[in-house]
């Protein structure tokens, strides 16, 4: 499964033939969701920073259009009005320290809030307003005086660093005058809430999206009792990384749907071959990345196929493994300058996902790898490595785990599995749990908590079966059970275990006394004696009661209250 290639059979001048019939016959799926989502900025513009910089700043916003023109500084800026309204505040070092910026373009809240004080909205008190349409941020990145440290800042705060990117001033400063009007842009995402697994019965499980996210779009509502997920459309940018976490697939793109690139691959894969090409290789990479490849006349080989994504979180390791059961030879990751710490830190984790899979199911690891952002042989360089397979994978699930359960399922037919239970890394949703028998009483609770088909319950038989292919780790199963009967397994099972379903628990049915009719375990009753032993309501004779199905219990009340009416006065 893991021969080597022979280099001089592989014609470039074929591959980039076959390449050229991919592109003309199949294009990669694009966000086509209508713009849903509307901006309004009236042009209230605030600029933060050094009083020098911040005031040459404004010297060329001055008579461009803007509503109004507020200056934040830690000094005094001594700066004529032009046509528009100008206000100049200073802040001290304490005030800087407790300013609060949320929002996004047309709505940015900008506080000052003391801790032992009210808080102080400075739209309201300079301009009059509630909130200010566009932020200037002046301020170094990582300087003492720095407020913000958003990994994407979001739509309408701009930052420049007035020092370092002296070149660019003029065209960021124009980017500021532009963003004056009414905007849209995509919802890109949506939840389904059937799916996820964040929360259950008031406990928290999965965070994998909350994580994630470089732009904060993600956050968890508190209800009542649970708690749900929740993306705002005004925040997020479609970076894509919450779809790749997500387990369960309860966050996928809108429109194309998530699984439809996985289907590209396949098909990208299969005419690729039919056209002659040998040994594809994978690139999964930005739109940004190829262009300025493109106008820097970099011309790649035939082998390398690229996947033109608008972000890298967008694919994560089930769709860089998707490629290889599909017939590519490796798959490479092509990592750019500007990518945010969370985002690296992410694909930098599913690398890892994708190597201990690979390695448990007794593949090269090499398959998959890293590209740095500076051009290297590595990038253009033919795979060592033969394709595992010359055959599309067909899936038959609509659902993101079964999907990408069929992915190992066949790396596991076109490997060697080890048949044990390989480390992950932290945080990856694969894995089992043990239940103690002597302590479990069979209550369900782990079954309607779980949110996948992990756990089930044995249907007029009293038992608790667990299939750990379905398993997303989340723990809700465990945080649930009364009995803390449940612990968690971390860690990839690479044998025949893991698709079969089998019986964690079970017992036999406890008989009413009255009726005979089976209604719950020998456990469960033993525990709910023990604890309602001292309750007035099953005191004596009345103790018997938890020992009646729920219709003998109910006669057996009515029959007391009949004999001595004054019975349940006594309770």
């Amino acid at each position: 499964m893991n021969q080597r290639i022979q280099l001089a059979s592989v014609d470039d001048q074929i591959n980039v033939t076959a390449r050229e019939a991919v592109r003309q016959r199949i294009s990669w799926p694009v966000n086509l969701t209508p713009a849903n989502v509307t901006y309004h900025s009236r042009g209230h513009a605030l600029l933060m920073g050094n009083s020098h910089e911040v005031s040459q700043a404004a010297r060329v916003l001055q008579g461009r259009g803007l509503a109004s023109l507020t200056l934040l500084t830690t000094s005094v800026v001594d700066l004529a009005a032009a046509s528009e309204p100008l206000i100049c505040q200073t802040l001290n070092d304490t005030q800087q320290s407790q300013l609060r910026i949320t929002g996004y373009l047309g709505a940015f809240r900008v506080e000052i809030a003391p801790a032992d004080s009210d808080t102080l909205n400075l739209a309201q008190a300079l301009i009059e307003r509630d909130v200010f349409d566009v932020v200037l941020d002046l301020t170094a990145a990582g300087s003492s005086n720095s407020t913000q440290s958003w990994e994407i800042p979001p739509p309408g705060y701009v930052c420049l660093d007035w020092l370092a990117q002296e070149t660019q001033r003029g065209e960021v400063l124009e980017s500021v005058i532009e963003l004056v009007g009414e905007f849209d842009k995509p919802r890109y995402f949506q939840v389904n809430s059937d799916l996820c697994a964040h929360s259950a019965s008031g406990n928290v499980g999965c965070t994998r999206c909350l994580d994630v996210c470089p732009a904060d779009a993600i956050s968890s509502i508190q209800g009542r009792i649970e708690s749900r997920i929740e993306i705002d459309p005004f925040l997020c940018q479609g970076v894509g990384s919450c779809t790749s976490a997500c387990p369960t697939g309860a966050i996928e793109f809108r429109l194309p749907e998530t699984r439809r690139q996985q289907d590209t691959l396949a098909t990208w894969l299969a005419a690729y071959r039919e056209a002659g090409g040998q040994a594809p290789v994978m690139r999964f990479v930005t739109h940004d990345f190829l262009d300025a490849e493109r106008k820097a006349g970099v011309v790649t080989p035939g082998h390398l196929l690229d996947v033109p994504l608008e972000e890298l979180g967008a694919a994560g390791h089930d769709q860089w493994l998707t490629a290889l059961v599909n017939g590519a030879a490796e798959v490479r990751i092509q990592l750019h300058d500007e990518m945010p710490p969370r985002l690296t830190t992410f694909i930098t984790h599913q690398v890892a996902q994708a190597h201990g899979l690979l390695e448990a199911l007794g593949h090269d690891t090499t398959r998959i790898k890293l590209l740095q952002p500076e051009p290297t042989e590595e990038r253009d360089a033919l795979p060592t490595l033969t394709p595992l397979t010359a055959a599309a994978l067909t899936f038959t699930e609509p659902h993101k785990r079964a999907r990408f359960n069929q992915v190992l399922a066949t790396l596991t037919a076109l490997g060697a599995p080890s048949n044990d239970r390989h480390s992950m890394p932290e945080g990856a949703a694969y894995g089992g749990i043990q239940v103690d028998r002597e302590a479990c009483t069979l209550c369900h609770a782990c079954v309607s908590n779980c949110p996948t088909p992990a756990l089930k319950a044995g249907g007029d038989t009293p038992a608790l079966s667990f299939l750990e292919s379905d398993c997303v780790q989340c723990g809700l199963c465990e945080q649930a059970c009364p009995e803390s009967a449940i612990t968690l397994l971390p860690g990839f099972l690479a044998a025949p275990e893991r698709d079969t379903r089998h019986i964690c628990h079970e017992e036999a049915a406890f008989e009413c006394i009255g009726c005979g009719k089976p209604f719950a375990t020998a456990s469960t009753i033993a525990t709910i004696k023990a604890k309602l032993a001292n309750h007035p309501y099953f005191a004596g004779d009345a103790l018997a009661r938890l020992e009646m199905c729920e219709d003998c219990r109910v006669k057996d009340v009515w029959k007391t209250m009949i004999r001595d009416p004054d019975a349940q006065l006594k309770v």
